[in-house]
C-alpha cells in the first residue's frame, strides 16, 4: 500500500499576477511577477517547503496557464496528479496591488465559473484523502456546486472512517477546515443567508479550525476571539485557532491547553499569503506533534517572514529561515531577503 500523504489540499488555485512596484495603484503598475496562487495550494507548497510530502485536488482550465501551474506545481515538489483539466472556464488569474503595511486589495477574476470549483464527488480518491495524515479544505470550497458536494464527501470519508477503522500504522493527525471567508464567491457576498449554515455542515466533520476574526464570525456568530474559539469547539472541532493580526494569534484546544502568541516583529512588504505559510507551518507542527504553543510561534514566524516578501508561493520560507527568524525575533533583512534574494 502507497504511503500516505502528509499533507493533501483541495481548493483554490490560479494564476497571482503581482505587481513588482510597491505603493502604486494597478492602473500605473508597469511590471508584474507571474507566481502559483490560491489558498489551499499555497499551504501545499508551504508543507513542502519545510519537507512535508503534499498533493493538491483542483481543476485548471486548458490552457497555457494551466500548463504553468502544473509546471510550478512540480518545481515545488507537490504532487499535481490530481490537477485536472476542464475545457469550459479559463484558469483564474488575480491581481493585487501593494500598500504596506496593511492595504493589499485583491482583484479575482474567476468568471464566468472557476474550473477549481468543478471538482465533481465521483473524481475524488476517496482512499487517499481517508489516508492522508492531514487534509485541509476551504471555505471557498464550499460556495457552489459540485465543489460544494465534493468537499462535503472527503469531510465524510474521513470522519465516517475514523469512527469505524482501526486505527492505521501511520495515523491520521487533523482535518482541517480554512474557513476562508471570500464573500465575492458567494450569493449574496457579505449577506449570504447559506454560508453559516454550510460552514457549520463542514465543521461537524473537522478536528481543527483556522481562521481570522470575520472568518469567525461568519462560521460562528462570535467576533471576540476567546467566544469564538469556544464556539468553535462546540461546533465540533479539537482545536481552534484564531488569527488576530497585529495581534497574534490564538488557539484553544478540546483539552484545555491555550496558546495566546504575539506575532513575530516583520516590516510588511507584502500580506498576502502570510496566511497561507501560517496553514504549512500549522500542519508542519502537528504532524511533528508538538504542544500547541510552540506550534502557533513557529506557524507565527513563517507567515510573517512571507509577509516580508512581495511573492507568495515562491516566497514561502524553508526551515532553517523559520529557525532562524524565531532565534533573533524577528524578520530581519537579510531573512526577508531569502535565501538569494529572490523572494523579496
Amino acid at each position: 500500500m502507497p504511503e500516505p500523504y502528509d499533507v493533501i489540499t483541495m481548493g483554490r488555485i490560479g494564476v497571482d499576477l503581482y505587481p513588482l512596484d510597491v505603493g502604486v495603484p494597478l492602473a500605473r503598475v508597469e511590471t508584474f511577477g507571474k507566481f502559483l496562487g490560491g489558498s489551499p495550494t499555497n499551504v501545499a507548497v508551504a508543507a513542502a517547503r519545510l519537507g512535508r510530502r503534499t498533493a493538491v485536488i483542483t481543476r485548471t482550465g486548458r490552457d497555457a496557464f494551466g500548463d504553468y501551474l502544473h509546471q510550478e506545481l512540480q518545481g515545488f515538489g507537490v504532487d499535481d496528479r490530481w490537477v485536472t483539466e476542464v475545457e469550459e472556464y479559463p484558469t483564474p488569474v488575480t491581481f493585487c496591488e501593494i500598500f504596506p503595511p496593511d492595504d493589499f486589495p485583491l482583484y479575482f477574476y474567476r468568471q464566468p465559473k472557476a474550473p477549481d470549483l468543478e471538482i465533481h464527488p465521483p473524481e475524488l480518491d476517496l482512499d487517499v484523502v481517508r489516508d492522508a495524515r492531514i487534509f485541509w479544505m476551504t471555505g471557498t470550497g464550499l460556495s457552489a456546486e459540485p465543489s460544494r458536494a465534493a468537499t462535503l464527501a472527503a469531510l465524510r470519508a474521513r470522519s465516517e472512517s475514523a469512527r469505524t477503522e482501526s486505527p492505521a500504522p501511520e495515523p491520521r493527525t487533523a482535518t482541517v477546515f480554512d474557513l476562508d471567508w471570500r464573500p465575492m464567491f458567494w450569493d449574496g457576498g457579505d449577506h449570504s443567508s447559506v454560508a453559516p449554515a454550510r460552514y457549520r455542515e463542514a465543521l461537524a466533520h473537522a478536528t481543527v479550525a483556522v481562521g481570522n476574526i470575520d472568518e469567525c464570525e461568519i462560521a460562528t456568530g462570535e467576533r471576540e476571539p476567546h467566544a469564538a474559539a469556544r464556539a468553535l469547539l462546540a461546533a465540533g472541532v479539537e482545536l481552534a485557532v484564531v488569527k488576530q493580526g497585529p495581534k497574534g494569534v490564538l488557539a484553544v484546544h478540546r483539552d484545555g491547553s491555550t496558546a495566546d502568541v504575539p506575532p513575530l516583529p516583520v516590516e510588511v512588504v507584502n500580506g498576502l499569503g502570510a496566511g497561507d505559510a501560517f496553514g504549512g507551518a500549522l500542519c508542519h507542527g502537528l504532524l511533528a506533534g508538538w504542544d500547541i504553543a510552540r506550534i502557533m510561534r513557529y506557524a507565527n514566524a513563517a507567515g510573517a517572514i512571507v509577509a516580508s516578501r512581495i511573492a507568495c508561493s515562491s516566497a514561502m520560507p524553508f526551515p532553517d529561515e523559520v529557525e532562524r527568524a524565531l532565534a533573533e525575533g524577528a524578520v530581519t533583512e537579510d531573512i526577508a531577503a531569502g535565501p538569494s534574494g529572490a523572494g523579496s
